[in-house]
């Protein structure tokens, strides 16, 4: 062992101590070990800052942009729909959609973001139907982790090992070569789990009465204002703005315009700008007496009683506060011109604690008053960001399900669809694929520039280009050489079954301390190496590390997917122990005798 070796360990020993304790961040300490490296005078510059220019970090980049643009065109929220109607009361059912819905959506974006996306489903649905949370929850952050073996693009440590054979001089692995190893093993999760989850205990969610869009519409009493017209073809009202249409003497806004666009389904339009067409529906708070109406070109149709809540994932809804020395205090609703200002129209008013009635556009703003305003989530967010004026109080439950590019899904779908072909295919390069995708989400409207820098997700990315060269400068100093080595003395003349079962658990024992991602640009290498001096194809031994890495069932730390469930589901250490450690092993078992069977030895 050479004294070279001898550094680059005591930076790994270091970094790994640092990643156990959890500080600093993960991040940070991938940026440390950039810094150190090149100190130590084992890596160059250029070779420590070699990350940045991976190929796969910036595949990841853009797979977390096309599943923000999963998220904000509801796709994700629409399938968490669907399971709950399909499912109904039936509890079995419930646990096994939710496992498959999560794992597909898994397949293609980021683990983490889907589980994010469904812990509220499932608080919803074990609300409904009286189950504890404890028990949906944990299945959720399983079914996240088994995503991550159905498909190359579906987890970062699959991306590594895929880059790491083909750095060693492999082809890689193809983007459904995961497919049937991870199919088994999400079968047996799903069985194992509708099992387990009996062990998991915990009480009944309690109904609890929630700030949602029925609720503040009620309390502002404008919940039976909403009157819905029809514009005509020769209605002289075509072309005109949004901002400029309110009509006759008493006070009349047009709250919204619902339109019907083609392969997209009905929209609403609340901005400022938008201008009337014929065919369009003018959703009118105080509607205007009959008189004013004639000649406009209007007919009046239903109105549904849940018309907010069936735009909810499009149009949002808040309270805001006038707050002191505020500019619109003392002046009526029109005279603040909140809607030109803010882009959101107001719903009503509580002055001194309650409605002043239909009349409320009359009354003078006080300090301490509320509004009650429907507008785009965007501009909510924004409102609440930049307004001096105006406090947005807590958001309704709906905003956590917010779908600002609803209308866009079908084209989303089309992204999605573009990249997996091309992928499937290899007329491109996967990080080719995948920027594509990215930019049709942007060309198709379904995500912002704002909103894709805000997708994506920078620490995984630091780690990533920070670990990368802690396995080039193993490699550059024996490190990989050596502990190849080693592995081979262990087992002296066992058979590549051995070999692969230790892997397996060396990846998952490492991962309980350190991230996935970079357990796997650790070990992979010493994978293939093995690999090699055993004269078996180097296939084998890369898939068993990367389906491990996936495999993080043992610690509430072992994954982000398992973090975020902790909290709302309530669990302790020992319940990941207790359910994760006897299904690790029989991932262990199955994948130590299906690896081969997909890729012979």
């Amino acid at each position: 062992m050479t004294f070279e070796l001898l550094v680059v360990l005591a930076v790994l020993a270091a970094a790994i101590v640092l990643f156990a304790l959890g500080r600093p961040r993960m991040d940070v300490v991938a940026l440390l070990v950039i810094v150190a490296l090149p100190l130590t005078g084992i890596l160059t510059v250029p070779e420590a800052l070699s990350g940045f220019s991976d190929p796969n970090v910036i595949l990841i980049a853009a797979l977390f942009v096309v599943g923000a643009g999963l998220s904000r065109t509801g796709v994700t929220y629409r399938l968490g729909d669907l399971l709950s109607a399909r499912a109904g009361s039936n509890r079995t059912l419930l646990v096994v959609l939710l496992m498959l819905a999560v794992a597909l959506l898994g397949s293609i974006m980021s683990s983490t973001g889907v589980v994010a996306i469904f812990i509220p489903v499932a608080l919803s649905i074990a609300a409904r139907t009286g189950m504890s949370p404890r028990q949906l929850l944990m299945p959720l952050s399983f079914a996240g982790l088994i995503s991550g073996m159905l498909t190359l693009i579906a987890t970062a440590p699959n991306l590594v090992v895929d880059a790491e054979l083909r750095r060693a001089g492999f082809t890689g692995f193809g983007f459904f070569t995961f497919t049937p190893i991870g199919l088994v093993v999400l079968v047996l999760g799903v069985g194992y789990m509708l099992v387990a989850r009996r062990f998991l205990g915990g009480e009944a969610s309690a109904p609890g009465v929630a700030r949602n869009f029925e609720v503040l519409v009620a309390d502002y009493g404008a919940d039976t204002r909403a009157r819905t017209f029809r514009v005509g073809s020769g209605s002289p009202l075509i072309g005109r703005a949004l901002l400029g249409l309110e009509i006759g003497e008493v006070h009349t806004s047009v709250l919204a315009i619902q339109r019907g666009r083609f392969l997209r389904g009905p929209e609403l339009l609340t901005s400022t700008e938008t201008t009337v067409k014929g065919g369009d529906e003018l959703v009118f708070d105080l509607a205007p007496p009959e008189e004013r109406l004639e000649g406009l070109g209007l007919e009046e149709v239903e109105t549904p009683g849940d018309f907010f809540d069936t735009y909810s994932r499009q149009v949002g809804m808040a309270e805001l506060l006038v707050v002191p020395d505020s500019r619109l205090a003392a002046k009526t609703v029109v005279e603040a011109r909140i809607r030109s200002r803010y882009d959101v129209t107001v719903l009503g008013l509580r002055h001194h604690g309650r409605p002043p009635g239909q009349d409320y556009h009359r009354v003078r703003l006080a300090v301490g008053d509320t509004l009650l305003v429907t507008g785009t989530w965007d501009a909510i967010h924004r409102l609440r960001r930049e307004s001096a004026d105006l406090v947005v109080l807590d958001l309704p439950t709906e905003a956590a399900e917010a779908a600002p590019a609803a209308n866009r899904a079908p084209y989303a779908l089309v992204a999605v669809g573009v990249m997996i072909a091309l992928m499937v295919t290899g007329v491109v390069p996967n990080v080719i694929a995948a920027l594509i995708a990215a930019l049709l989400m942007g060309v198709f409207r379904a995500i912002d520039l704002p909103s894709a820098y805000r997708a994506i997700h920078w620490p995984t990315l630091l780690l990533i280009a920070g670990m990368l060269p802690v396995a080039q400068a193993l490699e550059k100093t024996g490190g990989v050489q050596l502990a190849a080595d080693g592995l081979l003395a262990v087992l002296g003349g066992a058979g590549p079954y051995v070999v692969l079962a230790l892997l397996f658990a060396v990846t998952a024992l490492v991962g309980m301390f350190v991230s996935n991602t970079a357990t796997a640009v650790l070990l992979a290498p010493v994978a293939i190496t093995a690999a090699q001096h055993l004269g078996y194809s180097p296939y084998p031994f890369a898939m068993i590390v990367a389906i491990a890495a996936s495999a993080a069932f043992l610690t509430p730390v072992s994954s982000p997917v398992n973090t975020l469930v902790v909290e709302p589901g309530r669990y302790r250490l020992a319940d990941f122990v207790r359910i994760g450690t006897p299904f690790t092993l029989i991932v262990l078992v199955v994948s130590v005798f299906l690896v081969p069977v997909v890729l012979p030895f």
